[in-house]
């Protein structure tokens, strides 16, 4: 249940953000993310998807309600060596990046969990943090809260009034 994209043209940090996207989910909620998603790598994500889906079909007899994104990976393949003109009829050279897309997929079993999204457990650890932050926050009187350099003024010019009273 496995397929794969060769040297297909896209960067492979613009393929992984699509990649990231759909890591884990079950078939039918991928198709339906990548269909609603406005990008060229969703576009090729989607058809290596379906092809996986039909090899699973034919080749194992799985049906796509059951399957589930097992893993996604994105590696960089080799890059064409392009060149941009730049004044006095220099060269700057360009790469343009390749990647190679593999995907593979399984069976859902009922003991591994739903894929929660990213958002929800990001809000979650954001509000327990800003209340560990309140909890620990220390109150300050406003005598206490002067600047470093205002206090060793002071300091200072007590100081030189102790030294001249004492002589």
């Amino acid at each position: 249940m496995k397929a794969h994209l060769r040297s297909v043209r896209i960067a492979p940090k613009k393929a992984n953000i699509i990649a990231k996207m759909v890591r884990g989910m079950p078939v039918h909620g991928a198709m339906d993310a990548l269909h609603r998603t406005h990008k060229k790598g969703a576009r090729m994500v989607e058809q290596l998807l379906r092809s996986a889906m039909a090899n699973a079909s034919h080749n194992d007899h799985q049906t796509a309600s059951q399957l589930v994104i097992k893993s996604i990976v994105v590696n960089q393949g080799t890059g064409y060596r392009r060149g941009v003109p730049m004044s006095r009829g220099r060269v700057r050279p360009m790469t343009k990046f390749l990647s190679h897309i593999s995907l593979t997929l399984g069976v859902a079993d009922a003991s591994t969990p739903v894929s929660v999204p990213k958002e929800e457990t990001a809000k979650k650890k954001t509000t327990s943090a800003s209340s560990q932050r309140a909890k620990n926050r220390v109150k300050v009187s406003p005598a206490q809260h002067t600047s470093p350099r205002a206090s060793s003024k002071t300091s200072d010019a007590s100081a030189k009034k102790d030294a001249s009273s004492a002589s």
